[in-house]
């Protein structure tokens, strides 16, 4: 079918879709990132360096349960057509497994079970997101696709930025002070000394989920039944070998898939261990860290709309190409600071401090917000232009399953780099196993940005003055 023939959904029924981003990034922006994860290095593993590699475990675990059932399990959905009670099934799984991270005490003796509920709930999380973006390309024509796909990311920052303030405002408090952000002693009896407000994160986001992804169930259009169940395995399995197939030889398309898988999953660590390095090397505070998070939605929400507006006017592979090299500037310049070090150069004499390093590292985390918000943006629509407008279904199908399917690639990097330089044979601070833990990060950068040259886009939306 002609791609720009289709018809637009109706009004709620895009907000209802973009409002899955608002129901999913607390996910993102609690657990993976700014409170959660960091308050589980920090607290409940041993020591930072063992929690950041035992979290790159569990993360990474999850990614690589996506990465062996995604190609099957999604050849099925694109065989059977609704994407939605795939969705609900992974959304449950999700929700359950973030209501469980509240048990996840200071110093627990047996992690086993945690890390396991860890990988669970991005394993639900993630894949519900796989087949909601599937569902983009049949709500509005092309020339739409990339200020909608913005405009999407855009909201989802925003809800992480509403969820995070809540947070930090009303839940987490210093166990020294007793306190909130606002200065609030914490809701419902949350104890400070026991980390509840930063464990109640797991609840919160569970329940912040279940009622903003209803409106997407509601009244967002879902693609016809295709076949009958039955015969779904066979038929998806078989036009996906045959996809598989063909790949190598569309060069643009196949680099595409292949750049977007190794710097996704690169933002995608960034995000993940972001916090958790700031919390072992610069010794920040979840409330610390949570106003560091504000600082990177409010600009991830900036950088993802205009980034659709960019995507319209210079063509999405630009964007992408910038943005991906910002955000690797920005993992050096993260590396290189310390307590007191910027670009690897001392700031503060010895037995001093400096505030230096903390506003370089908000500056960084404000960089990798708007960048990455962008980045993500217009991927999608650079992905639309590799292919006919009859296979943009199809296509975003196979994005979301390529990359997800490398998710595992960035934590176990950084777990096994980590664990690698922790160990006594180096004889390294826990802070410097720490820095190098998350060089990988760069590597992955790098490698999606050589593979760039050979995508080529249409860029049909660049009209000449």
């Amino acid at each position: 079918m002609d791609n720009e023939a289709v018809k637009p959904a109706t009004r709620r029924g895009i907000w209802g879709w973009m409002l899955f981003d608002w129901a999913q990034q607390p996910f993102h922006t609690l657990i993976i990132t700014f409170v959660f994860a960091p308050y589980f290095a920090a607290s409940v593993a041993p020591d930072a360096a063992t929690g950041q590699s035992m979290w790159g475990y569990a993360t990474g675990i999850g990614g690589l349960a996506i990465a062996l059932s995604s190609p099957v399990l999604g050849a099925i959905a694109d065989a059977t057509g609704p994407r939605k009670p795939w969705i609900l099934v992974f959304s449950l799984i999700g929700i359950v497994a973030c209501f469980m991270l509240w048990y996840a005490t200071p110093g627990m003796e047996n992690l086993t079970w945690m890390l396991l509920v860890i990988a669970l709930a991005v394993f639900g999380m993630e894949f519900a997101a796989v087949f909601n973006n599937a569902m983009m390309a049949d709500l509005v024509p092309r020339a739409q696709l990339g200020r909608l796909s913005g405009s999407a990311w855009a909201l989802g920052y925003l809800g992480g930025l509403v969820s995070l303030i809540v947070v930090l405002g009303l839940f987490s408090a210093s166990p020294e002070s007793g306190k909130t952000l606002l200065g609030l002693t914490p809701i419902f009896g949350l104890d400070p000394a026991t980390h509840e407000g930063d464990r109640a994160a797991g609840p919160y986001t569970a329940i912040w989920y279940a009622i903003f992804v209803i409106p997407m169930f509601l009244f967002t259009p879902d693609v016809v039944r295709r076949v009958s169940q039955a015969g779904a395995v066979r038929q998806g399995l078989a036009q996906l070998g045959k996809t598989l197939r063909n790949l190598p030889s569309e060069r643009s398309y196949f680099s595409f898939l292949i750049s977007s898988m190794f710097y996704r999953d690169a933002l995608n660590a960034l995000y993940a261990f972001g916090g958790i390095y700031a919390a072992g090397v610069l010794g920040w505070s979840i409330i610390q860290i949570g106003i560091f998070g504000i600082l990177a939605n409010i600009t991830g929400a900036l950088g993802a709309w205009l980034g659709g507006r960019a995507d319209q006017r210079f063509g999405p592979k630009a964007v992408v190409t910038v943005t991906a090299t910002l955000l690797a500037l920005c993992c050096v310049l993260v590396i290189s600071t310390t307590k007191t070090e910027v670009l690897f150069i001392s700031v503060v004499a010895a037995g001093e401090t400096s505030s230096l390093p903390d506003i370089i590292f908000y500056v960084a985390g404000g960089l990798i917000g708007a960048a990455g918000g962008s980045l993500q943006a217009a991927s999608r629509t650079l992905l639309v232009d590799q292919v006919d407008r009859d296979r943009v279904t199809e296509a975003f199908g196979l994005y979301a399953l390529s990359g997800k399917a490398t998710t595992f690639i960035g934590p176990f990097s950084i777990a096994i780099v980590t664990a690698f330089f922790a160990s006594e044979a180096f004889g390294l601070t826990t802070q410097d196993a720490q820095r190098l833990g998350v060089t990988p990060v760069v590597a992955l950068f790098v490698i999606g940005l050589a593979l760039l040259p050979w995508v080529k886009s249409r860029q049909y939306e660049v009209k000449p003055a």
